[in-house]
């Protein structure tokens, strides 16, 4: 993975972009230790590093302002950062830039129940939208593994969704409105407190956009009822073939569970032995959630279940109790810090039809073998988000090399199974050389003239989404 060569006149003039960005925001925001700054060097793809010139934490989106005025005025690249949980490189610094934290932009500015929505400021983190209104009977659906550290910000960034964005959608379907500080330091409202805009869907441009475009720093989130209950169904197969083919089917009934997701051998070990939640020793399970009222949660699971055996599986156990239920997502929720424990991984992250599973797992399965590196999957398997982890030794550089090269070949077999690159990690810097696979010449033309009409001078995040040679010939223009 390659980065662009940095600004020797950036890097040769530190000291005086420090001194003027003390000016700008109070001098305990900055930090330019070498020492300290190296908890920003990289973001949860720690395959790469790189520590930046400096390190900003505004605590208001009028600092932000101000340090992008002076950035935008001195030529300096500028990296948003939420809390550092992106997988595909989003937030990864190059050597010549400034890095704008926005975790200090943590409140809730308000809560609107009548409405159904909340203000947040974008440092906020994700599970503590929750937090703010689950006592009174309201929830925010987007939930990531990374939910109790990731921020609002690094959500609308990369489009996160979670495992119950089967029934509830991804942050595009949940977001109504930011407010977002262009490079030059205009700061602009987007959506707001309803359901639809008037004029072009800037909202919809701006969820996913990867901090190509502004800063976001503050949002309006939809918040819903809580359910009156949910209960989940394990299902264990002896094979992932299987198990995949249970989900297509368990689609067709009409049934639309509140989540279905995916687990191989290889990661159920790992949960169980990390977590104890109590997983039989199968080859492939599923966990099928759905929620309603007492008769409607058994009617669905009844559905299910019929569909199930269907399958052949191992064992179905359906939850009887929250405790049980909660048991059952613990293994689940822990899943990549289980697999942390296991050895290093890369966590791809491309979509297939959910009719296409069994053959994107054989393929998956055939690659593993041909590159000699083990590949766990764990994935949402409702909307066809697959999360394959690659287990490599990151104190290897030929390894290393062969998991990029055997991600790439995952990711290309993604788009010819009708798919896409990315569900919702983004491209970042792991998956920008594939953009043309997937995107034509003019595809990304047009997307790239986009961003030259909020950045036309490339400073944002660069050196992400796009192919590099791309990007700096469009920022030396």
């Amino acid at each position: 993975m390659e980065l662009p060569t940095p600004d020797q006149r950036i890097l040769g003039d530190k000291a005086r972009i420090v001194k003027r960005l003390r000016q700008v925001v109070p001098p305990d925001s900055v930090i330019d230790d070498g020492h300290e700054t190296l908890a920003y060097e990289c973001d949860a793809l720690t395959a790469y590093r790189c520590p930046p010139l400096a390190v900003t934490l505004p605590s208001t989106t009028e600092e932000v302002s101000q340090i992008l005025k002076l950035c935008h005025r001195e030529g300096i690249p500028v990296i948003p950062r939420g809390a550092g949980t992106s997988l595909s490189g989003g937030a990864l610094p190059t050597s010549d830039s400034v890095v704008v934290c926005v975790s200090r932009l943590n409140g809730i500015i308000d809560i609107d129940y009548d409405s159904r929505l909340v203000r947040v400021q974008a440092g906020r983190t994700n599970l503590s939208v929750t937090a703010a209104v689950e006592e009174d009977g309201f929830f925010y659906a987007p939930d990531p593994s990374s939910q109790l550290a990731c921020t609002i910000a690094g959500n609308v960034a990369m489009n996160s969704g979670g495992a119950h964005c089967l029934k509830y959608g991804v942050t595009t379907n949940n977001l109504l409105g930011v407010r977002m500080v262009l490079m030059d330091g205009e700061i602009v409202d987007i959506g707001g407190e309803f359901l639809d805009s008037p004029g072009l869907d800037l909202l919809g441009v701006v969820c996913g956009s990867e901090g190509q475009l502004g800063i976001v720093t503050e949002a309006v989130l939809r918040i819903l009822p809580k359910p009156e209950g949910a209960r989940p169904t394990l299902i264990g197969f002896s094979t992932s073939e299987g198990a995949a083919s249970c989900v297509a089917d368990i689609i067709g009934t009409g049934v639309l569970p509140v989540a279905i997701e995916f687990m191989d051998q290889t990661c159920i070990r790992a949960c169980e032995a990390f977590s104890g939640a109590g997983y039989p020793d199968v080859e492939a399970l599923l966990i099928v959630e759905v929620e309603g009222s007492p008769e409607e949660i058994e009617y669905q699971q009844g559905l299910i279940t019929q569909v199930a055996w269907r399958h052949n599986p191992v064992e179905v156990r359906q939850s009887a109790s929250a405790e049980e239920s909660q048991k059952i997502w613990a293994g689940r929720k822990a899943a990549f810090g289980a697999m942390g424990q296991v050895g290093d991984y890369i966590c791809l992250d491309g979509t297939i039809p959910v009719s296409r599973l069994p053959a994107a797992l054989g393929g998956i399965a055939e690659l593993s073998d041909r590159y000699g590196l083990q590949v766990a999957n764990v994935f949402h398997a409702g909307d066809g988000n697959l999360h394959p982890l690659i287990l490599f030794n990151a104190n290897d550089p030929a390894e290393l090399h062969k998991c990029e090269e055997l991600g790439a070949e995952i990711l290309k077999l993604c788009v010819r199974e009708g798919g896409c690159l990315s569900g919702e990690h983004g491209v970042g810097v792991e998956k920008r050389e594939l953009m043309t696979v997937q995107f034509s010449p003019a595809d990304l033309e047009m997307q790239m003239r986009v961003k030259d009409v909020f950045d036309r001078s490339w400073l944002l995040n660069p050196a992400k989404v796009f192919p590099l040679e791309l990007s700096m010939a469009r920022r030396s223009q």
